[in-house]
């Protein structure tokens, strides 16, 4: 999840230092707390968190993420939503939704696409829904996406906090939650959305599970440490695989409350999710970290001042979506979109542009997504999909029985992968 701050640079200090302040407090009188109530209190705190306080996104914030470093990847991806909506036969409703949507930027690319294929996309009713829990973000999103055309709801009940119409004329709500959201088909993307939701580390031990936990430094105590609990708790007595292999494990159970929610609504109503994250397929085990101006910052210090990610398990995800859908992936960034033709979209963006600049930033835009030292192999993408996407039809009654024509191959997967 992304969000911008508005606060000076004098506020933040003081917000950094209420944050520690307030995390050595509470554990002080409850006890040590677990890694994804720290993360919840550094990352989300209405008063103090690190998204409420801090611009993170761009050169000069944490991080970069992948819609602003190239207008392509978010080309790309507005190509696989419509051509998911016509894999499932050109749905009448045809409603896209976001999950921290960051300052716009990925949703502003695709919205664009959309509108120079008005032709084929002609007939459907379109709408975009936003879900952001930060009000101020709301904003910044509504004037990439809208101008002015957007209002906020001054009844605090309505689950509709802000809406308007986007510069290319759609409808666009923004939400606290997916339960918000309305009913019907949908196209669901969380890009760099997963590895910012709160995670529980746990450490096998001779006698079991055991779970990590935050304290205070005995010897210091404006700071902090890790600490392995010496008996089982509810979260390291239930959400572990009893076959589980690793020996130091993260779960994110948050997540996969998310993908079972995602998995109903495909189910009930068709549509997709993408996921796009960084992540692994259950193999890594240490992957809890910080950062602060684009460097790795250690994870207890200062808490309030460096953005915290996990890399996403994907193994968990499927695991949790079960068999009510069908996943695909994770495959790696630099797959996808060569899959989706990011090689050819790049040589039309080049010779369409006349400036040795902007050639250069595009071409520097297209490494940095795909060259597998960067974030090619890194990042992954992974696809929540109705059983009815991949079947094929048959018709005709009786001996007349036939099957129908294939169903298109999900863009920018391959076969594969298809588990």
């Amino acid at each position: 999840m992304h969000y911008f701050s508005f606060t000076t640079p004098e506020n933040r200090n003081k917000t950094d230092h209420s944050v520690l302040r307030h995390l050595t407090s509470k554990i002080k009188s409850t006890g040590p707390i677990s890694v994804a109530e720290y993360m919840r209190e550094v990352l989300t705190n209405p008063v103090s968190g690190y998204y409420v306080n801090h611009d993170m996104l761009g050169p000069d914030g944490d991080f970069i993420t992948s819609p602003e470093i190239s207008q392509i990847f978010g080309e790309l991806l507005g190509i696989w939503c419509v051509s998911e909506w016509m894999a499932a036969g050109r749905p009448k409703q045809f409603q896209l939704v976001e999950f921290g949507p960051g300052r716009g930027s990925l949703m502003s690319d695709i919205l664009r696409v959309f509108s120079q294929l008005s032709a084929p996309l002609g007939g459907a009713e379109m709408s975009c829904h936003l879900v952001e829990v930060s009000p101020r973000l709301s904003k910044l999103q509504a004037q990439c996406l809208t101008g002015d055309q957007s209002q906020v709801s001054t009844n605090e009940d309505d689950p509709v906090y802000r809406r308007g119409t986007t510069t290319t004329g759609l409808p666009i709500y923004w939400y606290r939650r997916i339960s918000d959201v309305p009913q019907g088909f949908s196209i669901f993307l969380a890009h760099e959305f997963f590895d910012a939701l709160p995670i529980h580390i746990f450490q096998k031990t001779e006698k079991g599970w055991r779970e990590v936990m935050v304290d205070v430094h005995p010897e210091t105590e404006d700071k902090l440490r890790f600490v392995l609990l010496p008996s089982a708790t509810l979260a390291s007595s239930t959400l572990l695989q009893t076959d589980e292999k690793r020996r130091h494990v993260e779960v994110c159970p948050e997540g996969g409350v998310l993908i079972q929610q995602l998995a109903c609504r495909i189910v009930e109503d068709g549509g997709a999710a993408l996921i796009m994250d960084y992540g692994h397929d259950g193999v890594k085990t240490d992957t809890f970290r910080g950062f602060k101006a684009h460097k790795i910052h250690d994870v207890l210090a200062e808490p309030g001042t460096a953005d915290l990610t996990a890399d996403v398990d994907f193994s968990y995800l499927r695991r949790v979506a079960g068999d009510r859908v069908t996943c695909i992936g994770p495959i790696s960034q630099r797959a996808f979109l060569k899959n989706m033709g990011i090689d050819t979209r790049l040589q039309v963006l080049l010779r369409h542009c006349q400036d040795p600049s902007n050639q250069a930033q595009l071409i520097q835009g297209y490494d940095i997504l795909t060259n597998p030292e960067k974030m090619g192999e890194r990042f992954q993408f992974f696809t929540l999909l109705n059983h009815r996407r991949l079947t094929t039809p048959e018709t005709g009654e009786g001996l007349q029985k036939r099957k129908g024509p294939a169903p298109l191959p999900v863009a920018g997967f391959s076969e594969l992968c298809l588990r």
